[in-house]
Order: structure tokens, then sequence, then C-alpha cells
């Protein structure tokens, strides 16, 4: 769950064969910015975020003034890092320190990934189960420069695709994927303290690649697949890097991102999409408690 550093993405190129959706006789080489479906000329409407289909336009974005922008909300990705650098002050607060070499305290005792911790009993048999650290994990991190990368990262691939599928959508698949990151550290290393936001920084990246595909964009020409491939080569030959967990959040990732395009936005079924995604977050707690539960381990070193 350690380090992951993303980059930017290039720009939509369409297919050179595709026809529109509409006119099939007519070779295009547009897609419409929210769907990505083939748009022929007499087929595209201009929008603020560039050509939309005639479905798509009914629900164009308007343009946002000076004056618009001050009531706005602030995005989903910009929250999510807040809370991330609340949590590392806490930790910071209570022990751990700025730089690597101490990674203890209260906050990152009680609140870092460790199988036994999550099933344990007292020594008269009662359960003191703490289920809670396999959410409050991927909030967590061991220093500044750990928390410094993590959410650049966030903030490169949320900026990305929390516009491109709504806010909605765009938290189903962070949580999802950090529950499965949670699964998948456990899986591969249960008996090992874990933490950080990386798991679900790589959903976010593995349902960018779905729907950069689904839209048409080149995953090689754009640079999401070359940074991928970086990634994954530092997640097997870094030092300190949950593979389980960087596997277990883009594997979310991609079957969520599948769950927003083909649902949400080709079949107009949000809910369903978004019950999917809730699905895929439940699986992955149950099956994390029955791996935990299932390696016999005691807890040792973190205060319960």
């Amino acid at each position: 769950m350690r380090r992951a550093l993303l980059f930017g993405l290039a720009a939509s190129v369409s297919r050179a064969v595709a026809t529109c959706y509409r006119h099939p006789s007519r070779e295009t080489g547009v897609s419409c910015s929210s769907c990505g479906r083939p748009i022929c000329p007499d087929c595209m409407t201009p929008t603020p975020v560039g050509m939309r289909c005639p479905e798509c336009a009914r629900d164009r974005t308007r343009v946002r003034t000076l004056r618009s922008t001050r009531g706005t909300s602030r995005s989903a990705t910009d929250i999510l890092i807040a809370i991330n650098v609340v949590c590392f002050l806490a930790e910071v607060a209570t022990g751990v320190s700025l730089f690597s070499g101490n990674e203890s305290g209260w906050v990152f005792d009680h609140g870092v990934l460790f199988g036994p911790a999550l099933t344990a009993h007292d020594a008269y048999g009662v359960g003191t189960d703490q289920y809670w650290r396999l959410l409050t994990a991927g909030f967590l991190h061991a220093s500044l420069i750990h928390i410094g990368l993590n959410m650049l990262s966030l903030w490169f691939v949320g900026r990305v695709l929390e516009p491109a599928i709504g806010r909605l959508n765009f938290l189903a698949i962070y949580f999802a994927s950090l529950f499965a990151g949670s699964f998948g550290a456990l899986l591969f290393q249960p008996d090992i303290p874990t933490l950080g936001a990386s798991t679900a920084i790589f959903g976010i990246f593995g349902a960018l690649i779905v729907v950069a595909n689904a839209r048409h964009i080149p995953l090689w020409q754009s640079g999401l697949m070359p940074v991928l491939v970086l990634n994954f080569v530092f997640t097997l030959t870094y030092p300190d890097v949950s593979v389980g967990g960087h596997l277990g959040g883009l594997v979310a990732g991609l079957i969520c991102g599948w769950l927003v395009v083909e649902v949400h936005e080709r079949r107009g079924k949000q809910r369903l999409a978004l019950a999917g995604c809730a699905l895929v977050a439940v699986l992955s707690i149950v099956a994390s408690l029955a791996v935990a539960s299932g390696t016999g381990l005691t807890p040792n070193g973190l205060t319960l």
C-alpha cells in the first residue's frame, strides 16, 4: 500500500474507422466527450467540455463564471486529500515521525491494517474485534514522503476521472478499491502492518483505464498503460510495498469502472452500478475477515 506515483494523461484520439452511431454510413474521427460514441458533424453539439452527441447534449455542462463558482462545493478528490492530511497530522501528533524512522503512536497503532487485530480475543475469550482497520488503514501514512507521493497521485488521477464519471461513481470506486486493497494486503501478508491510500489510488487508476478505453482513448498513446506497467515494476521491486494491496485495489477498480461504463453510462442505471460497487466492497470486507480469522495468528506489537 506504500508509494505509487501516477502522471498526467494525453488527449483523446478516436478510432480512424469509426462511424457515426446515428448515421452508420458516415465515417468520423470525433467521439462524444461524455459517452464516447462516434458522432458525425450533423450530430455534434459544441459544449464547454467538448463535442457531445444529441442525447448527452441535453445534459450539457453550464459554463462556470467566477461568480457561479463561488458557491461550488469542493470536489471529492479535494475532500479525500484533506481527510488524508488531517489523519497524517493526527498520526504525527501521537508519535509518528514526519520522516521514516518511528512508525508508532496511538493513531497508527489503532488504525493500521493488521490481520490478528481484526478478529482478536482477550485472555477470557471475549472478542476485541477491530473491523474499522479495513477502512482507517487507507487514510494513514508512514511518513511525509509517503503521504506526499500518494496525495500527488490521487490529485493527478482524481482530477481526471471524477469530472468524467461524476462524484458518486468516483467515491463508490474509491472505497470499493480501498476495501479490496485491504483484502489483497491481508491475503498476501496478514501479519504485516499495512497502511496507505495507494490501494484506492490503484483502483481509481484501473477505473480510469476502463473509462478511457470505452471513450476510445488509446491506452498506450495516452500514457495510461505505460504508467501502469511502471507502477507495477515499482510495486514488485521496491521494498515495503504491499503487492497484494495494489493488486486488490486495481482489480476492484477495473470491475467498478466496467460497472460505471456498461451499467450506468450505456444503460442509464446508475443505482445498479453503485449497488455493484457496494457489492464489491462488501465481498472484500467479508473475505478480509475470513482471511484474518483463519490465520491463527495472535496480536503482537500493536496496541489493542
